[in-house]
């Protein structure tokens, strides 16, 4: 470990970063740092210091020492029979303790969803070898076992994790830079996404999408009429919530009736016009779908669930 210094500009006046880093080697020799800790700006003592601190903890292996509450040469047998083990506690110690069964169930749920072979197909590793669709792996993991951002996977959560082992693998695939670049590289491939979930929905668990639910909801922006710029999508009209006075946006959900969200048309307005992005969603690969006016969909919910609404 050392320390490593970012430095930056601003308002005119520079600014010195520090940070806790380590280095990781992985495939083909490279070198990635992972950060341990972020300092911020210190001075050159406290800097000093840290240096220090770091060749203490280097020197020690990084391991706290643990003194025996019973120390080993005044311990007695309990017992002479031979179903009695006595261990040795000194020469017993965990080695990289890391999360494993949740890790290797998001796995098992990406491949039984069929999302290894769908993304395998379109995010092909690059030049420098990099598997996208591994990075992508890592993060729908993280975010279904322990929700949080890029960063901090980064630094705690892909070490602590059976992700590098389960996918054979190292640190490369936590680098924080791919971890950001890599949703850009999603957005292209939406439609494809929706269809495949929604095929792969339908064959798992039979599901039934003769009949599709609808509604909408709105929020509004406290905001000078003024401030929303041409081609915004707020803009004002019918307020529900009583404000008139603010722009807002109303937003629309198509689940079927099992509760499946199947897409979010985009900005809609409370009337009949509703009708152009419900036809986009039903052209999707589903069945005929029978579309209910939005004032009768709570009443029809309650019907095929058997739940309030």
């Amino acid at each position: 470990m050392f320390l490593r210094k970012t430095q930056r500009k601003k308002d005119g006046k520079t600014h010195h970063y520090w940070s806790v880093v380590e280095n990781k080697r992985v495939v083909g020799g490279g070198v990635v740092q992972r950060h341990v800790l972020y300092l911020g700006e210190i001075n050159s003592s406290q800097a000093a210091g840290w240096r220090k601190a770091i060749e203490v903890l280097d020197d020690d292996g990084g391991r706290p020492r643990t003194l025996a509450l019973f120390p080993e040469d005044r311990c007695a047998a309990v017992a002479s029979d031979a179903s009695i083990v006595q261990l040795r506690l000194s020469d017993m110690r965990l080695c990289r303790p890391r999360q494993w069964g949740a890790c290797w169930l998001a796995g098992q749920l990406w491949r039984d969803l069929w999302l290894d072979e769908f993304w395998a197909k379109r995010l092909p590793p690059n030049r420098k070898g990099t598997r996208w669709d591994q990075i992508l792996q890592v993060l729908v993991s993280y975010r279904l076992i322990a929700p949080g951002s890029e960063w901090k996977l980064h630094r705690e959560w892909f070490g602590n994790s059976a992700m590098a082992d389960l996918l054979g693998a190292d640190f490369g695939l936590a680098e924080a830079h791919k971890l950001y670049a890599c949703h850009d590289l999603l957005l292209q491939h939406k439609e494809a996404l929706f269809s495949h979930l929604t095929a792969r929905w339908r064959d798992l668990f039979n599901a039934n999408f003769d009949v599709l639910l609808y509604d909408l909801t709105s929020t509004y922006f406290e905001i000078d009429a003024s401030d929303v710029a041409e081609g915004d999508k707020r803009h004002h009209g019918y307020s529900r919530d009583k404000r008139p006075d603010c722009p807002q946006v109303v937003i629309a959900l198509v689940v079927t009736p099992e509760g499946l969200p199947l897409g979010a048309p985009g900005k809609l307005a409370r009337s009949s016009r509703w009708k152009t992005d419900a036809g986009k969603v039903s052209s999707r690969p589903v069945a005929s779908v029978a579309w209910w006016k939005v004032t009768t969909i709570a009443k029809r919910t309650q019907q095929l669930c058997g739940v309030g609404y």
